[in-house]
């Protein structure tokens, strides 16, 4: 059986560096000859299970077998869209059994390292793998050019490495 990649851009924020990081994780998927799926949280709608939301349950997130989260620091810890994703999901048929890649993006210097351990503990909860390899992007803005791209050489050889690593779990 082929593995099914999606990547979850985890804010409702528009125009977010989450995004922009999420999709430079896109990029390395394909340059790896994995077409991941692509779920971004901007504008979110989704308070209860609405028929939208159950279709992309079906369609995307209950055939997915490994999820890239790529969350950025809210008040120390995750978004709350993010965590609404989890609470109105079908969590047995979504998330038990599978894996994840954690990415935490920051301006600040933590690279939401906090975040990304109650993502751990919300994951382990829901019976999802979390590889260790869990990545905090620091002062983010500092390290894109203007478009969104990465222009740190350390944090393009650690997000491929994280990622190759992945792919490997």
């Amino acid at each position: 059986m082929s593995e099914i990649y999606t990547i979850v851009s985890g804010t409702n924020r528009p125009g977010s560096n989450t995004e922009k990081v999420a999709r430079h994780y896109q990029q390395v998927l394909k340059s790896k000859n994995i077409t991941p799926n692509f779920i971004s949280l901007e504008g979110w709608k989704y308070i209860d299970k609405t028929p939208e939301f159950t279709q992309l349950e079906n369609d995307i997130l209950i055939p997915t077998s490994k999820f890239i989260f790529i969350s950025p620091e809210y008040n120390g810890s995750i978004p709350g869209v993010l965590k609404l994703m989890f609470d109105i999901s079908d969590y047995k048929r979504t998330w038990w059994g599978k894996k994840a890649l954690l990415t935490g993006v920051a301006t600040g210097r933590g690279g939401n390292l906090r975040g990304l351990e109650h993502l751990t503990s919300i994951l382990h909860y829901l019976r999802v793998v979390v590889h260790p390899n869990k990545l905090p992007i620091s002062l983010v803005h500092n390290l894109m050019n203007g478009t969104g791209d990465f222009h740190d050489a350390g944090t393009l050889k650690a997000i491929d490495m994280q990622v190759e690593e992945f792919i490997q779990f």
